[in-house]
């Protein structure tokens, strides 16, 4: 009998990906970046239609002359200007519209011809216009975590309502729906969230009130932009995470679990009733995440990143310490409570680290003055864009004060690099 597999059930491969036209918010970040060279390899497959970036012009430029995007978007109109005579220097023509601003970024998020959206600003700047694209039913490739730890409940809700998948790009949710994909929902025991432990893994929590900037930006295994290296140092990061994972996948905080993995090289994981684990493996290398992205439910071959086999020596896996890592309790209790809690700790958090990183205030400050603001915090729930934008600047107004009463617990050696001596 034609067709006849002997009773055995056969997968049914999807259907030929077409030619998937893209829109990008953070173009200039380093999710940005790499989303490009993963398009540049595969130009058969996607094409760039709208860019949207901040203020790192000379970059933008670069990616409209090579991707010839139809629109673009800058941080303000001064910038604009100085994109504009840019491009006409380097005689590119057409030009691309340039749009600058808060409305800029909507335009590229709900670009008529976008078929996918790469959310990866950083911050809630993008959190506006990946909410309209997902009102106009675009995919979301989500790169930007701040959409969900600070609505996540009403951006699902609107996902849901539309009919809009979530593809995440973080290297561990992207593990996570990937090893989803042999099992259901219901199935699930537990998600086990990685995390390298950064570059203090084996430094005395009683030495932390010492260590530089430089030092926490220099992660051992991955190569990200300056907020999400600090966040990964303090592990808020991973405790970002588990917020997003418990939104993207519908599972209780209680059930979500995060194990300190040096190696980085098992992205994430995720336990089966069964008593099954699948893990997911591979190199870091966020190109690979963002392919799957962009391509699912299809797989392409990749330009050369696979995981070196040879160099794999050994996988090693540790609990990850509440008192040496407070930042990672805070998200959970942020979770827990709920309402404005989550958005609090995010901008909370993106003022702390700007203060490290501009060295007005000690490593160790960092999840205090979080704590402070999680504290002072007006409770209230979230139902509207407005209420998340009102909660993150009184978050912010409450870090600021936070880090004014905080800054002199930075250490001599930093209060003197930071006057040039």
């Amino acid at each position: 009998m034609a067709g006849d597999t002997g009773g055995r059930q056969t997968a049914r491969l999807p259907q030929p990906l077409g030619m998937k036209r893209i829109a990008i918010l953070g173009s200039t970040g380093s999710i940005g970046r790499q989303c490009l060279e993963v398009v540049a390899g595969h130009r058969d497959r996607f094409r760039v239609v709208a860019l949207g970036a901040g203020n790192r012009v000379e970059t933008l430029a670069t990616q409209v002359a090579e991707h010839r995007p139809a629109l673009v978007s800058v941080a303000n109109r001064e910038r604009a200007q100085e994109l504009a005579e840019r491009l006409r220097a380097s005689r590119i023509e057409p030009l691309p519209e340039i749009v600058f601003g808060a409305d800029g970024l909507l335009r590229v998020a709900t670009h008529p011809e976008a078929d996918l959206l790469l959310s990866a600003a950083v911050g809630v700047v993008g959190l506006t216009a990946t909410y309209a694209a997902i009102e106009q039913r675009k995919t979301v490739a989500l790169a930007n975590k701040e959409v969900l730890v600070a609505a996540g409940e009403l951006v699902m809700a609107a996902a849901s309502r539309k009919g809009v998948e979530l593809l995440p790009v973080d290297s561990e949710h992207n593990a996570i729906h990937q090893c989803l994909r042999a099992g259901h929902p219901r199935e699930i025991r537990r998600l086990v969230l990685t995390a390298s432990g950064g570059p203090f893994r084996k430094l005395p929590a009683s030495r932390l009130q010492d260590v530089t900037p430089e030092q926490a930006l220099a992660h051992p295994n991955w190569r990200m932009g300056p907020r999400i290296t600090v966040d990964s140092a303090t592990l808020m990061n991973k405790g970002f995470e588990v917020i997003e994972a418990h939104w993207l996948f519908g599972v209780p905080l209680e059930q979500i679990d995060v194990v300190i993995h040096p190696q980085s090289t098992i992205h994430s994981m995720v336990e089966f009733v069964d008593g099954s684990v699948l893990a997911q493996l591979g190199p870091t290398d966020m190109r690979v995440p963002i392919q799957y992205a962009l391509t699912y439910p299809q797989r392409l071959a990749s330009n050369g990143w696979v995981l070196d086999w040879a160099a794999l020596r050994r996988l090693e896996f540790a609990p990850a310490s509440p008192r040496k890592f407070p930042c990672l309790r805070l998200a959970r209790a942020a979770l827990r409570a709920g309402g404005t809690a989550p958005c609090a700790l995010n901008a909370a958090d993106e003022v702390a680290v700007t203060a490290f990183l501009e060295r007005r205030l000690a490593f160790p400050d960092i999840p205090r003055v979080i704590e402070r603001v999680l504290e002072q915090m007006p409770s209230f729930a979230i139902t509207s864009l407005e209420a998340v934008l009102a909660a993150d600047a009184e978050a912010r107004r409450l870090a600021s004060q936070a880090i004014a009463q905080l800054g002199g617990g930075r250490t001599t050696a930093q209060a003197e690099s930071a006057a040039g001596r």
